[in-house]
């Protein structure tokens, strides 16, 4: 099983910016799809960015052109880089791994096709 450790979170004023990082140990598979989700209370996880093996990534409508996600694969951290803040992005987020890459299940950013976890890094955007 792989660990996750996201970090990087925190308060902001609208319009501003954070990187989220989540290091994996001990190791993951050279074809994966790695991801990050939100969540808010009462509200169901939702998908904000994947990235597969090969490259592909794919964002939530509400993020693209705002989010970038990429990882460093020497590292083995995955990244996601979070400019023009709003209120709305304010939640829990969770980066999660699953081995092995299918890029339809990738990209639908849907919670169930992911297996691994981590425990999450708050993101407060203030008006």
């Amino acid at each position: 099983q792989v660990q996750l450790a996201e970090s990087g979170g925190g308060s902001v004023q609208a319009g501003g910016s954070l990187r989220l990082s989540c290091a994996a140990s001990p190791y993951t598979a050279t074809s994966y799809c790695m991801a990050w989700f939100r969540q808010t209370a009462g509200k169901q996880r939702e998908g904000v960015a994947s990235l597969g093996s090969d490259g592909s990534t794919k964002y939530a409508d509400s993020v693209d052109g705002r989010f970038i996600i990429s990882r460093d694969n020497t590292k083995k951290i995955l990244y996601l880089q979070m400019e023009n803040l709003k209120p709305g992005d304010t939640a829990m987020y969770y980066c999660a791994y699953n081995r092995g890459y299918n890029r339809g299940a990738c990209n639908s950013l849907l919670a169930t096709g992911f297996r691994d976890w981590g425990r999450g890094t708050q993101v407060t955007v203030s008006s």
